[in-house]
């Protein structure tokens, strides 16, 4: 290998959305590099579907498969079809210059000039659920305890048992009305004396026969089965206005308390949103800098689902790819007329479809 690798698009990240534009770059013969992380933020190679067990709800899967699984697929597909994956983490990237730059981190050093270099970059790195780090939480993590009720909440071992929440913002209380189609009970913890959910969202919750709301009162400690694989069956809380505390049997608690997005790496080079997303055009991958595309929890925090982030990472290779030819000029193997037409989306045939947009972001 030379000393400096040029690739057309450079993909960072690890999830359904890289792997994904992944799948549909290398079938397009651009031979793109993906970068997957080693630990990135905390977590392994495949996001944070690496951390959850049974996915019932991705498509083509009828019995259900586990999160590991699922990406372990993922990146076979990648490779499959092209795709060199690198087990490293980059920590540097320079989007002011063409070709864009980008640094790893046991490779190069501060001081060294990158030894990596390309044409597009797709930032499909991910937002990792916040922690509260309550004693037992490591024990009966995936087992009891989840950062994801709409993924979770339906799978057998949540079902017609007591559930608890914590958060008090409007993800909180949909998260908590959703699993009342599953648990006996819904107990929503929150820290202070009001929820921050919008009125309509806290008067359903309150209102809600399924869903008691336990005020001022935090998690202390997750208890359980003392055995391989054990199941959470209680939750210690407190009353943080008398000192309080009280112990739930329970079967399941889902935090709801925010996503951190992982965009240290490009703060100050794109667009950011006030909760530190990525911003990108409505229904597209565009990011404030042309040949710079975001798909996935990145740039998402609305839906947070392997299949919307897989079907964010189609569209980052589609637009990715669109802008690699415009920078080729136009197909010589067809006449203006068609090249116009190309470009309208008005042929026949996938690889057609897209049209490449304008960045309204600029």
């Amino acid at each position: 290998m030379s000393s400096t690798l040029h690739t057309k698009v450079a993909i960072i990240g690890s999830g359904p959305a890289a792997h994904t534009a992944a799948i549909y770059l290398s079938r397009a013969e651009l031979q793109p590099i993906l970068y997957e992380g080693m630990m990135a933020g905390g977590t392994a190679p495949g996001g944070q579907l690496t951390t959850t067990t049974e996915v019932e709800n991705y498509p083509g899967f009828p019995a259900g498969i586990t999160g590991p699984d699922l990406m372990d697929a993922m990146k076979a597909q990648s490779e499959k079809f092209g795709t060199k994956i690198f087990t490293e983490t980059i920590t540097r990237l320079d989007l002011q210059s063409k070709p864009f730059r980008l640094w790893r981190e046991y490779d190069d050093g501060e001081g060294d000039a990158p030894a990596h270099t390309a044409d597009a970059v797709i930032i499909a790195t991910g937002a990792n659920a916040r922690r509260l780090d309550l004693k037992g939480e490591e024990t009966y993590w995936q087992n009891g305890i989840s950062a994801c009720a709409v993924c979770d909440g339906a799978v057998p071992i949540f079902r017609n048992k007591h559930l608890v929440v914590i958060g008090g913002g409007d993800s909180a209380a949909e998260e908590a009305l959703f699993l009342t189609k599953y648990g006996s009970k819904v107990t929503v913890l929150v820290r202070k004396d009001k929820l921050r959910a919008s009125k309509a969202m806290a008067n359903r919750l309150l209102s809600h026969e399924k869903v008691e709301v336990k005020f001022n009162t935090e998690g202390v400690e997750v208890l359980g089965e003392n055995k391989p694989r054990g199941l959470m069956t209680q939750l210690r809380v407190k009353n943080n206005q008398t000192g309080e505390e009280e112990t739930l049997d329970a079967n399941g608690l889902f935090y709801a308390v925010g996503h951190d997005p992982a965009t240290s790496l490009v703060k100050g080079q794109l667009d950011l949103d006030e909760e530190g997303y990525l911003k990108t055009q409505p229904g597209t991958s565009y990011t404030s800098l042309p040949g710079v595309f975001a798909a996935g929890d990145v740039q998402d925090k609305r839906y947070r689902q392997a299949i919307t982030s897989a079907g964010s990472g189609c569209i980052a290779a589609l637009e990715a790819e669109k802008y690699l030819a415009e920078l080729e000029g136009p197909d010589e193997t067809t006449s203006p007329e068609q090249d116009s037409e190309v470009k309208k989306g008005n042929l026949d045939g996938a690889d057609n479809a897209p049209e490449y947009r304008s960045n309204p972001l600029l």
